[in-house]
């Protein structure tokens, strides 16, 4: 089968009708969102399976049994607790010792329940960026607030010592904005500076630089973007010898950036010596690190290749200025991707995919070139560095795959040897289950890797309800992780879950991402047809049974199967996506997409998207399956916009529909737990009615 991308004749539909829809707070707007709530929440809520769902769902995400994250500054771990008592969270400490206990005795910091209480607010917690003191200092951190869990916030200024905010400290006003400590009284700051100050995609495009004791008014500009860039953000780089680097990254596009220093005394930023799509990766034992993302050949030296990490000597640069011979530490196989390098005090790890399998390695410069030693981990899943920083020897690593719950293990930078500190108990019943990948084949004749996980025995007679998740955008891969709600919610109940590894994510390096941009969009559409085309011809499902879930790019996704294949599934979770292809630039973040999904302001670009736009799309001729659209008011990235206008044009067709619309939430799509747990059991319950086989009595048997 192939994809129906042909576009329907739409002179009968006027886009701007719906325009009163992307009115975040427009009273219009909040009333039809009100009402379709109502009617989809008194539908879902009403379902004998919902109150069973959204208590599971609740009981695993608000369980103390929850592995502890946390980040360690000089002997204490810090971390971010949420639980059904403490709703917003709490910031909090233990000591190393008593982290590694099984009760570690914490001490709170920081109670967010009390604090929006206190000052009347909905803040949400949206992590600290926190300044190592010199001798006889005390730590300082910057608490980033967001109301309702936008991705705009306020930081104010924290001191952990007395643990309270620092009267008369730095305080910024509510922006999308970038910090970076540049010394005890020293801050790097772009934010919205007013008229102009701010790019077509929202974000800041003027860092300064801001002394404490004087008003942000009068901070000093260092470096200005154009409004056509994505954004400009500061940028501090510590050196081994404990000096601080000013600087900044102005990102053209969402994949190219500038990189530049500030020397002291001068008032010229240095641009970095860099590719335009590279990524810096931290200093260790005196050698820049830093990937590439595109073929580079420096001149009068090797060629390198995408994906490879690099390496050149600092000091040399920072004395001349210029590009010093450049080192090859690893080049990753056809198979692989390096998902990214961490720094400990004493070791340099570098966390790679093989086949979506997760490895880490540690990396060693030597006069004859890189050498690399394989860590030892428990499995063979998804690994993930969880901590390490160049100050401390503590470093901890995550382990999980499909069935086995989250395990935090402790690398010790001397011996290489691994430990597990934390586990988690099993949050669902995984007997009988198994795990495999496979893969199909797309249109093009390219293999698409994808992960089921099912029971043993699940007979291949299409039978069984099947939910596909999928991505496939701006190089994110989809790893084998531990899900405890979609395993209560659906796995035990005896749905197979798959986890299709398309084109448009990093699964195999940036040759794999970029194989979908702009114009090769539909390589990434084809792939996930071919995923669902392939689990029916193995017999595990049939269209029937089979759903499809995903968010935000992922949510574009959805909307594109719904209209170019609306015959191959039977269920369609659109959460928080974008729909209108032709708008999306306008609205919110969107024009700092362009690069991934092409602009609608070029023609040929343009007439790309016309053909593959949901919104323009839809068809009401077509067998759609009745879809749920999930998405938030507060979410200031993805405009609501997009999922209000693609479910208003299923009611003016007079077709089913499902569609909750979160308060707050921010892209998240749920600003706590409960709220989370609340819109997990709404969409499993679509899933479970739409996909599991009805009752005989529902069906007339």
């Amino acid at each position: 089968m192939t994809a129906d991308t042909q576009t329907p004749a739409a002179a009968a539909f006027d886009p701007a009708s719906h325009l009163w829809l992307e009115e975040v707070e427009g009273t219009e707007a909040l009333a039809w969102v009100t009402a379709q709530n109502e009617r989809t929440l008194a539908e879902l809520q009403a379902d004998p399976h919902y109150a069973a769902y959204e208590a599971a769902a609740i009981d695993v995400l608000t369980s103390a049994a929850r592995i502890p994250y946390g980040t360690v500054r000089d002997g204490y771990v810090y971390n971010f607790w949420q639980d059904e008592t403490s709703v917003r969270g709490l910031w909090r400490r233990a000591s190393l010792e008593s982290y590694a206990t099984e009760t570690p005795d914490w001490e709170t910091i920081l109670d967010f329940d009390k604090l929006s209480a206190d000052e009347g607010a909905n803040w949400v917690y949206k992590g600290a960026n926190c300044l190592r003191p010199e001798a006889g200092g005390g730590w300082r951190c910057l608490v980033s607030l967001s109301n309702g869990g936008k991705d705009a916030v306020i930081n104010r200024e924290f001191n952990l010592a007395t643990k309270s905010f620092v009267e008369g400290g730095f305080v910024t006003g509510e922006a999308k904005q970038g910090i970076a400590w540049a010394g005890p009284d020293t801050l790097l700051i772009a934010t919205d500076w007013g008229e102009g100050s701010l790019t077509e995609s929202g974000y800041p495009s003027i860092v300064k630089r801001w002394q404490r004791g004087t008003p942000v008014e009068s901070a000093v500009e260092l470096l200005r973007g154009k409004a056509t860039d994505v954004g400009v953000w500061p940028m501090a780089l510590k050196l081994e010898d404990g000096r601080v680097l000013q600087g900044a990254v102005q990102s053209e596009t969402f994949f190219t950036q500038n990189y530049y220093w500030f020397p002291e005394g001068e008032t010229e930023a240095v641009r970095w010596p860099l590719p335009m799509k590279a990524s810096p990766n931290g200093i260790y034992k005196g050698q820049f690190l830093f990937t590439i993302e595109q073929d580079w050949t420096p001149e009068g030296q090797d060629a390198f290749k995408a994906g490879d990490l690099l390496a050149f000597d600092l000091d040399t640069y920072l004395e001349t200025r210029a590009l010093p011979p450049v080192t090859l530490a690893f080049r990753p196989s056809e198979t692989q991707a390096v998902n990214g390098v961490a720094i400990a005090k004493g070791a340099a790890l570098l966390s790679i995919s093989e086949n979506v399998i997760g490895k880490v390695l540690r990396i060693e410069p030597s006069e004859s070139g890189w050498t690399t030693t394989p860590v030892t981990l428990p499995g063979t899943g998804e690994v993930g560095i969880a901590f390490a920083d160049e100050d401390e020897t503590a470093v901890f690593l995550n382990y999980e795959d499909f069935l086995t719950p989250s395990s935090l293990l402790s690398y010790d930078v001397a011996s290489g040897e691994v430990t597990t500190l934390k586990s988690l108990p099993a949050k669902f019943d995984a007997t009988g289950l198994k795990v495999e990948q496979f893969f199909a084949t797309s249109t093009d004749g390219t293999k698409v890797p994808y992960f089921i996980v099912h029971k043993e025995d699940m007979p291949l007679d299409g039978t069984t309800p099947t939910l596909l998740y999928g991505y496939g955008g701006f190089q994110v891969s989809m790893t084998p992780g531990y899900s405890p709600v979609s395993g209560r919610l659906w796995l035990e109940q005896g749905g197979a879950y798959v986890l299709a590894n398309i084109r448009g994510g990093g699964e195999f390096g940036p040759n794999w991402h970029q194989a979908g941009l702009k114009q090769n969009r539909q390589h990434i559409y084809d792939d996930f047809i071919s995923v669902g085309e392939d689990l029916i011809a193995r017999g595990v499902t049939r269209p029937e049974h089979l759903g499809i879930m995903g968010g935000s790019n992922g949510g574009l996704l959805m909307g594109v199967m719904l209209n170019q294949r609306p015959d191959l599934w039977n269920a369609v979770v659109v959460q928080v996506p974008l729909l209108d292809m032709i708008r999306f630039h306008l609205l919110l973040a969107g024009a700092s997409w362009v690069d991934e999904y092409g602009s609608p302001d070029v023609p040929e670009e343009r007439a790309f998207l016309e053909t593959i736009s949901p919104y323009q799309n839809f068809d009401a001729s077509k067998p759609y399956p009745v879809p749920f659209f999930v998405t938030s008011t507060k979410d200031d990235r993805v405009h609501p916009g997009h999922a209000r206008k693609m479910a208003k044009r299923f009611e003016e067709a007079g077709l089913p529909f499902l569609y909750f619309e979160n308060m707050d939430g921010g892209h998240a799509a749920a600003a706590d737990q409960t709220a989370r747990a609340k819109r997990s059991a709404l969409e499993y319950t679509y899933l479970t009615r739409q996909l599991f086989p009805k009752p005989a009595s529902e069906t007339g048997g």
